[in-house]
């Protein structure tokens, strides 16, 4: 089934008609941020069972709180801590219903602080490519999206030619891993998704 064709609306735009029954609306929420929440649960390596529930529970408290989210625009940063939070409330209750288990072997899983530890460096990253201008939101998803789409569809969404994607991606990379090592949120900064087109990339695109 061929998912259905994703718009420019503002985050702000998405949540109100989402919250007036939008199936639509809820539909490009969902694909505009299920592979960051994918993501940060996948960093907690839990079983598959609780990471579904996990991602499960992420979007139900979406829909609890849509009213609650102060800056719409900032819809991933909120997502990616309230990911982080349902994986941390799975751990802690199956560790409260199999300690005894855990405790006779304390080197066969991680430990839960270090689960923390790894997952809030996703976290921290995701909020980071949060508050990227849209472009650059909607490559950085790409590139870490379970399945890519192709790159036409891309530069389609992007309005950034095929051939320029890649030296954007490459400038939107460098510029997360500048913020992180600052370690403060990246704002105001022009939008480097910009097109190049003084470096083309040469490669091949995925057929559409």
């Amino acid at each position: 089934m061929t998912a259905p064709a994703r718009t420019g609306a503002a985050n702000g735009e998405l949540l109100r008609s989402a919250g007036r029954g939008d199936e639509q609306a809820w539909t490009e929420i969902v694909l505009r941020y299920e592979g960051m929440v994918g993501a940060i649960v996948r960093s907690y390596r839990m079983q598959d069972a609780d990471a579904r529930d996990a991602e499960q529970r992420t979007w139900l408290r979406l829909v609890e709180h849509r009213g609650a989210v102060r800056d719409p625009e900032r819809l991933g940063g909120w997502l990616a801590t309230t990911a982080s939070r349902e994986c941390l409330r799975i751990l802690r209750e199956n560790r409260a219903v199999v300690s005894d288990e855990l405790d006779a072997v304390p080197d066969a899983v991680p430990a839960v602080e270090d689960q923390v530890v790894d997952a809030d460096t996703v976290s921290r990253l995701w909020t980071i490519v949060s508050d990227l201008p849209p472009r650059g939101r909607t490559i950085m998803s790409e590139l870490f999206a379970e399945n890519p789409r192709p790159y036409a569809e891309v530069a389609r969404d992007t309005g950034i030619p095929i051939g320029s994607l890649g030296p954007s991606r490459a400038r939107l990379i460098e510029r997360v891993r500048r913020t992180f090592d600052m370690g403060t949120p990246d704002t105001g900064a022009p939008d480097t998704a910009r097109p190049d087109t003084s470096a083309p990339d040469t490669r091949t695109p995925a057929p559409a």
